[in-house]
């Protein structure tokens, strides 16, 4: 469970990083410029993804080994 928490941060990590990035150096990559719902708020939802991805890796760390 604690090896799934850390995958699912990086993911959450990494597309909150990418949504960003597209937005203030205009690069084409990553999942949150893609959703068509999310027009005009895309940094609010890169935002929401980074604090997700250290609310899951805080989730992870206070999960016992095994």
């Amino acid at each position: 469970m604690k090896q799934l928490l850390e995958f699912l941060g990086f993911i959450a990590l990494v597309q909150g990083i990418a949504g960003l990035v597209h937005e203030f150096a205009d690069w084409d990559w990553g999942l949150v410029q893609r959703l068509g719902f999310l027009d005009g708020f895309e940094i609010y939802a890169s935002v929401a993804l980074l604090v997700l991805a250290f609310a899951l890796f805080a989730a992870a760390q206070s999960r016992k080994p095994g």
